[in-house]
């Protein structure tokens, strides 16, 4: 007995050294791996239905990954460079209206509903220290220095994005193509039957697909379209505003009417009511619209992550991976509620419906 604790011990030993030498050697190469992982989870559905049209798995695979490069990481990258320096032009707007007075000189202007606002909540808490034109700045100054900061290091580490971008595709390549056995693989070490274990398989792949398609695309939609409002309306810094919009569609009851609405009222005070009337209208009638439009067609029944619940796994993803926080965290918060659905059919097998509905991935 003493001999075989000992040589327990010495396994579990050996494998959790073998385990930390494989983590060392894998997360150089984390985030080309996990934007690999995120294309193939949001693009598999199609490069299904492209490898029943061409039959031949390897032209199949190698037509997808041309097609992500082309049509997405493309435009994407273009959009990233464009959004960086409209960053730092905007706060360097922003400070000069600040410090020429023009800031203030638009946020004093005597409007009676916000005169009506303020009155009331004078009632209720101090406001006469409130200081407007300096939290707009401070709040357009973090903006723009997130996404410098986040974004910059692919100017000054050019080699290595080169190279992270080549890495990237290798594996979308090899996930595409071997995505599906390596998940049988890995289905082989849960805990669950096989039922169970298809049951919990499939939804995560749903909740995943959901989250995906019902929030990051609406996302990035109402960006696109709030940034081709501001560049056809004549306003400053079109692609950053956009980039801001699409992260404000995450946040519950506020969406990108926070960044439309002010700018259309700041156009209607500068003289602009024309077009600080489209832009209200625009974004009223089709920007905010596209949410409630496109949500039920893209999640199809599907179950969804909880609003309250993605919102703070995406400010934690974006806090914790950058950018990639933005689908990534999802992804961890869809797993993490399959987790908890695992434990539960553990604890509750008897309530686990039967082996024939399962499906795969």
């Amino acid at each position: 007995m003493k001999k075989d604790n000992i040589l327990t011990a010495l396994f579990f030993l050996i494998a959790a050294a073998i385990v930390y030498l494989f983590y060392r050697l894998i997360v150089p190469f984390f985030l080309p791996i996990c934007w690999a992982g995120v294309f193939v989870i949001v693009f598999f559905p199609f490069y299904k239905r492209l490898l029943r049209a061409i039959k031949l798995r390897g032209l199949a695979t190698l037509l997808m990954c041309l097609l992500i490069i082309i049509v997405i990481i493309g435009p994407l990258t273009y959009l990233l460079v464009l959004l960086v320096k409209e960053a730092a032009d905007a706060v360097a707007v922003v400070n000069e209206w600040y410090l020429s007075g023009k800031l203030k000189e638009l946020l004093t202007v005597d409007i009676p509903i916000l005169q009506t606002l303020r009155d009331t909540l004078g009632k209720y808490y101090d406001i006469s220290n409130l200081n407007l034109d300096e939290i707009i700045r401070d709040a357009i100054q973090k903006v723009g220095g997130f996404v410098v900061e986040r974004t910059g290091w692919l100017v000054s580490h050019g080699t290595r994005a080169v190279f992270d971008f080549l890495l990237m595709v290798v594996a979308m390549y090899y996930f595409f193509r071997d995505g599906q056995s390596i998940v049988s693989r890995l289905r082989r070490f849960t805990p669950l039957s096989e039922g169970q274990t298809g049951i919990a398989v499939e939804q995560l792949n749903e909740v995943i697909q959901a989250t995906v398609n019902g929030v990051v695309v609406i996302a990035l939609l109402q960006g696109l379209l709030g940034g081709l409002l501001f560049f056809v309306t004549g306003l400053p810094s079109p692609v950053f505003w956009g980039a801001v919009m699409a992260f404000m569609s995450f946040i519950p009851l506020a969406g990108p009417t926070a960044i439309y609405l002010p700018a259309g009222v700041l156009l209607i005070l500068t003289g602009s009511v024309v077009k600080g009337l489209v832009v209200i209208a625009f974004g009223a009638i089709v920007i905010s619209q596209v949410d409630n439009l496109l949500r039920p067609l893209l999640i199809s029944g599907r179950t969804s992550l909880h609003p309250l619940l993605l919102f703070f796994m995406i400010l934690g993803g974006v806090a914790v991976f950058g950018l990639l926080g933005v689908v990534l965290g999802p992804i961890i918060a869809a797993a993490f509620t399959i987790l908890l659905k695992v434990i539960e059919m553990r604890l509750h097998p008897d309530d686990t419906p039967p082996v024939e509905k399962a499906a795969g991935p």
